[in-house]
């Protein structure tokens, strides 16, 4: 259960929403003394995930 993967589409707005909130949470989970490994790990997937560009199909069309 733990290879199946999910994809999540965001535009930068929602990235960064996102972000803030893994950062709150954290920020909360620190504060309690809980451990923080794994949100961090979390964070830097959300910072670093690639960006899917849009095909130019008018591009081809024109042609």
């Amino acid at each position: 259960m733990r290879d199946e993967k999910r994809v999540v589409t965001l535009n930068g707005f929602e990235q960064r929403l996102m972000v803030a909130g893994l950062a709150d949470f954290r920020n909360d989970a620190i504060r309690d003394g809980k451990p923080t490994e794994d949100v961090d790990d979390l964070i830097l997937k959300v910072i670093d995930a690639p960006t899917k560009r849009q095909k130019r199909r008018a591009d081809r069309e024109a042609r």
